[in-house]
């Protein structure tokens, strides 16, 4: 089984009908999903200007990255981290998505619209370890501010 069609299988579990999310997007891969946070994953968004920063530095210290996504015309990236991380999660400026809510999500390893894939989900279920990503998020700040300083 290809890595996409087992990152498709994955995606699809949380849905309410699997099956009809599979068909849909076998019949147009260009589509999207709306689909639970909360289930396999919850999701932190960032804006811009911390989240690519961000995910630099997660791509220099990790070998496989949890899927991340980026939606309102690349103004957030959003990291798909574990179930229950949304409602402990303390941070200005980082919206959150969890037990509850819904997310817009593309055909695993394509764009749709607004809403991308910077790291596609893998199929096996990886996802960003929230104490990483808050590490990362602080290094990205310093190297945000140092640039601002630097102006």
């Amino acid at each position: 089984m290809t890595a996409t069609r087992e990152a498709l299988e994955w995606l699809a579990s949380v849905a309410p009908d699997p099956r009809a999310l599979e068909r849909q997007w076998r019949n147009d891969p260009r589509s999207v999903a709306l689909l639970p946070a909360g289930k396999a994953w919850d999701v932190l968004f960032l804006p811009a200007l911390l989240g690519y920063p961000t995910l630099d530095v997660l791509s220099r210290v990790l070998d496989q990255l949890g899927p991340v996504l980026a939606g309102s015309g690349d103004a957030r990236l959003g990291f798909l981290v574990p179930p229950g991380t949304a409602e402990r999660w303390l941070g200005t400026g980082v919206r959150s998505a969890g037990l509850g809510t819904w997310i817009v999500v593309p055909y695993p390893d394509r764009s749709a619209g607004t809403v991308r894939w910077l790291v596609p989900p893998d199929g096996a279920g990886t996802l960003t370890d929230p104490a990483l990503l808050e590490l990362a998020m602080h290094e990205a700040a310093a190297v945000v501010a140092g640039r601002d300083r630097d102006r």
